[in-house]
């Protein structure tokens, strides 16, 4: 437990009082006071938003403004591509994609989310890292861009099967967005930036609103008997099951994109040939992953019985011991599955699906096997 001292230098979200009166669990996460359940419980939490729709404060996210000083918003999209190995210029007006900051060494920084909304780039980044990630652009693309952060405004996601049917009803243009559309738009009238995506492996959005007016629109949408509050222990075991990464555990700095099975992210111009090939940072090593391999990667991990294999936990290609090949960076229970699910590191010669292996958890060399990721089907919608 926090001491009362240091839980008043915890930040709070527009939402916080929100949570405060639905009963939601307060807890530390990323120097914010956020909810990691409601009265219901991690596991109806999750549920729910697999069967309806799950409302979710990610206000502690950091949201960003690029915007061009040539007026012309592939200015921006090219200085961006300094940073980030993902082409950003062909991001169609009103259309986001998946991107990661690198490093010289061709570590992921952190991850983010680029949208063009046509004169400027929206960015959203990662809590723990949002205060770096906009000193690293405020750095190297000054020049180019000017960078404002949109600390006014708090975010909120809507998941699950139902978010459609629910947002449509404040939202008139939500039912024709397409996975990965993004945009202004108005909801209740309210305006607002909102994307088709999210981090649950459902269908569903996310909502950039106005701070003054983000208690108001959560309220309106949890009118609606479809939608639950959900906290941060569903929304890790919804993104587990998603085969999602969680910054800070299953990528870091010195983890590579080819490592972290993330190659679906880097487009072609940027890895092979022509004039935009490279020339971000790391791009040595993970252009040299991309054509020769890495020595390890993220795996989907199924151990066997019931017990959860948590993150750290070692992992063995002997159940007899000897020295661990790998470790886990993200474990748990899924209750989709009603099966424990885990993902990790392990050399490539040992990531083909259906590989055995062996977790120590409290002192025991417990089995489980190389799987497919997402271990639950997504449903965006295509």
């Amino acid at each position: 437990m926090l001491a009362p001292d240091d839980r008043k230098s915890l930040k709070r979200t527009p939402l916080y009082d929100l949570h405060v009166s639905l009963g939601g669990k307060m807890v530390p996460f990323a120097g914010y006071d956020m909810p990691v359940q409601y009265p219901a419980g991690v596991l109806k939490e999750h549920l729910h938003t697999r069967a309806s729709a799950g409302l979710f404060d990610v206000s502690h996210m950091g949201q960003l403004r690029l915007r061009p000083k040539s007026g012309k918003v592939e200015d921006s999209a090219r200085a961006l591509e300094r940073l980030v190995p993902q082409d950003i210029v062909a991001i169609a007006e009103g259309r986001q994609r998946y991107a990661q900051f690198t490093n010289a060494d061709g570590g992921i920084l952190d991850d983010l989310m680029v949208a063009n909304f046509g004169d400027h780039l929206f960015l959203v980044v990662n809590a723990a890292c949002k205060d770096a990630d906009e000193a690293h652009l405020r750095a190297n693309l000054a020049d180019a861009c000017e960078i404002e952060s949109l600390a006014d405004r708090a975010l909120i996601a809507l998941q699950g099967p139902k978010a459609e049917s629910a947002l449509a009803k404040l939202c008139a243009a939500a039912p024709a967005m397409k996975f990965m559309d993004a945009g202004p738009h108005e909801v209740a009238g309210i305006k607002c930036f909102v994307s088709r995506s999210g981090y649950t492996g459902e269908d569903g959005f996310e909502i950039s609103v106005p701070a003054a007016d983000a208690e108001r629109l959560a309220q309106m949408l949890l009118q609606n008997p479809d939608v639950m509050p959900i906290g941060l222990g569903a929304r890790d075991s919804l993104r587990l099951e998603a085969g999602l990464c969680l910054y800070g555990h299953d990528i870091d700095t010195a983890t590579t994109p080819v490592e972290a099975a993330l190659e679906w992210s880097v487009q072609k111009s940027r890895r092979t040939g022509g004039a935009r090939a490279g020339g971000f940072p790391g791009a040595d090593k993970i252009l040299t992953h991309f054509d020769h391999g890495a020595s390890r990667r993220r795996v989907g991990l199924r151990p066997e019985g019931r017990a959860p294999v948590r993150e750290g936990a070692l992992l063995f290609a002997d159940q007899a011991g000897g020295e661990p090949i790998g470790k886990v960076s993200s474990g748990g229970f899924g209750p989709s599955l009603n099966a424990p699910i885990a993902m990790g590191y392990v050399p490539t010669a040992l990531s083909a699906l259906g590989t055995k292996l062996f977790a120590e958890v409290r002192g025991q060399k417990l089995p489980l096997t190389v799987a497919a990721m997402p271990f639950v089907k997504n449903t965006y919608k295509r």
